[in-house]
């Protein structure tokens, strides 16, 4: 089956969320992706870490022939994400500290991640990917 993504923004979270948990059952991996948005200028996200990291994360994902769900979660251009009070910094459920940071969320809680600085990483995506 393929990879089933959804997007979200700050904006459309909630409601994107309420979806992506009402369907997480029916998967064998659920993966929220919090990524910086597409700076309009480039076409490219603003953040180097999540262009580095996106295809690795795709290529991995897609090529598992696993039922697995994708929630793209886009934390917004620079200005907003580096606020404090970001609403996904201070929510206790993902304590987002960097982008990109890959979740993998199972019975309602992060059951694994990667942080910014490892979310590039072939070998990390694929344990990720294999926890039970």
């Amino acid at each position: 089956m393929p990879l089933k993504v959804l997007d979200a923004t700050v904006a459309t979270f909630d409601g994107v969320f309420e979806k992506f948990r009402a369907e997480s059952p029916k998967n064998k991996a659920n993966f929220i992706l919090f990524l910086a948005n597409i700076d309009p200028s480039t076409n490219l996200s603003w953040c180097p870490d999540c262009v580095r990291a996106e295809p690795v994360i795709y290529k991995k994902l897609e090529a598992s022939s696993d039922d697995i769900a994708l929630l793209r979660a886009y934390v917004g251009d620079r200005p907003t994400w580096r606020t404090p009070q970001h609403p996904w910094r201070v929510d206790g459920r993902f304590n987002l500290k960097g982008v990109p940071t890959l979740i993998r969320w199972e019975n309602g809680a992060i059951k694994g991640r990667l942080e910014d600085h490892e979310a590039h990483l072939d070998h990390k995506i694929g344990s990720l990917l294999n926890e039970n």
